[in-house]
């Protein structure tokens, strides 16, 4: 029997570290014997280059509503040809970056309304969510000690405006405390890594309730156009982990005790795309 697709989020602000955390998961899919794609936002696929070109590094007066309508256009066409095909075939898909970002950055950041553009990335993506979404957590002005590179222009923006993509991160998982985890991303790689792999173990190896159960029991939260529910998540593995992942998997249920094991249905699976070797980066 095939296994069951499932789609994962990773999200934060400039150097949280989101990539370095997407290989590492990877990493630990791919030692169960699961078939593993890391892909981002924009830049998925080629026509998602050359909009991650224009966006980060394109003329100074993009204005927000363009800007909005371009992340729109990249998602639409990556869940097309991308995520929901890698879905069907039932890959684990790793995202760096996907809807919640644009809630944060354009809906919140940008003042043009989360709802606004909650609907907008509906319609794009045919209603297709994550089942799990990593926020990894980090002051602004720790992510801009963290670069090395030049700021492209998104980070050229205010410390006001980077302050206000994290308030809407941490509302949003508020509001959806079972599918989005804060993690917090001030630590090292390591560490970082310790917690949400005691995620990882929990939800996908013998935790209170497996993927498949819980999306085959809760619906999705209400949202402007209902998400469709296409997958889920693969078999527990039959190997058992070291003493400390224990350690890690029961340090994340007990912070998870009064949250409840149900989750909204696995929904996506994302593209091939390459990621960054920096210790810290996007």
């Amino acid at each position: 029997m095939t296994a069951r697709g499932v789609f994962i989020t990773f999200e934060g602000g400039d150097g949280s570290g989101k990539s370095t955390q997407i290989q590492s998961v990877r990493d630990w899919f791919e030692s169960r014997g699961r078939e593993v794609i890391v892909t981002r936002e924009p830049g998925g696929t080629e026509l998602g280059t050359e909009i991650r070109r224009l966006v980060q590094n394109g003329p100074e007066d993009v204005d927000a509503r363009t800007e909005a309508l371009l992340y729109a256009a990249d998602r639409a066409y990556h869940v097309a040809t991308v995520i929901a095909p890698a879905l069907e075939r039932g890959a684990v898909v790793l995202g760096d970056r996907y809807i919640d970002s644009s809630l944060a950055y354009q809906g919140a950041a940008r003042s043009l309304g989360v709802d606004e553009i909650a609907s907008l990335s509906a319609w794009a993506t045919r209603g297709l969510y994550p089942s799990l979404t990593f926020l990894l957590d980090l002051p602004p002005e720790v992510g801009a000690r963290r670069r090395t590179d030049a700021p492209d222009r998104m980070e050229r923006e205010s410390m006001d405006f980077h302050e206000r993509v994290r308030h809407e991160y941490l509302r949003l998982a508020d509001a959806e405390p079972d599918r989005i985890v804060v993690i917090d991303a001030v630590g090292t790689v390591d560490e970082v890594f310790s917690e949400i792999r005691g995620v990882l173990v929990e939800r996908f190896e013998g935790g209170s309730v497996t993927i498949d159960e819980a999306s085959d029991s809760v619906p999705a939260p209400a949202r402007d156009t209902p998400a469709s529910s296409s997958s889920e998540v693969p078999a527990a593995s039959e190997a058992s982990e070291a003493p400390e992942t224990d350690r890690d998997s029961e340090k994340q249920r007990q912070k998870n005790a009064d949250k409840g094991s149900a989750r909204k249905p696995a929904t996506m699976v994302g593209a091939l795309g390459e990621s960054q070797g920096a210790l810290w980066d996007e």
